[in-house]
């Protein structure tokens, strides 16, 4: 029992973005939004294309890990913004709250022990709540490194690892 507990626990720290990655709330930390949408050389991603990405395919997952009727977006279309920036700060901000709303969800159902790790999320799928947990963890940390290179590249530092 302890062991399943130490693993949700790890899990939802990890998550958060700790342990060998910065957290995503560090890596959009006073992020200037008039270089939200400024492209880079040799880079495929603005910080707002990654802002967005990271947004709306957590909420993916976590809509896959609830269950219920949810149909995945289109790919890739479907997790990609359409412009290279947002149109205004409300549009940034309403992304990065709604990645901090969703990550906290999935961190909760991790961390709820009525809820068996190891056991399909759907009747159709072998696909677990660990699964699915640690492929967000994987997706995240991927992109927020791009994120934190990006920064460095447009000379915004990061200042809370």
């Amino acid at each position: 029992m302890a062991k399943k507990s130490g693993m949700r626990e790890l899990l939802a720290y990890q998550l958060a973005g700790h342990g060998a990655h910065i957290s995503f709330a560090a890596a959009v930390k006073d992020f200037p939004l008039e270089l939200a949408g400024r492209r880079v050389p040799h880079l495929e991603h603005t910080a707002w294309g990654l802002v967005y990405h990271l947004r709306i395919a957590q909420w993916d997952m976590l809509e896959y890990a609830r269950g219920g009727e949810h149909e995945s977006l289109p790919y890739p279309s479907g997790y990609w913004p359409k412009t290279d920036g947002p149109r205004d700060a409300q549009e940034w901000e309403q992304a990065v709250r709604g990645f901090g709303r969703d990550l906290k969800a999935l961190q909760r159902m991790v961390l709820d022990p009525q809820r068996d790790l190891y056991a399909p999320l759907r009747p159709d799928s072998d696909w677990s709540l660990l699964q699915q947990a640690t492929m967000v963890l994987d997706h995240n940390a991927y992109h927020v490194g791009q994120l934190v290179d990006l920064r460095m590249l447009l000379e915004v530092p990061v200042r809370d690892w």
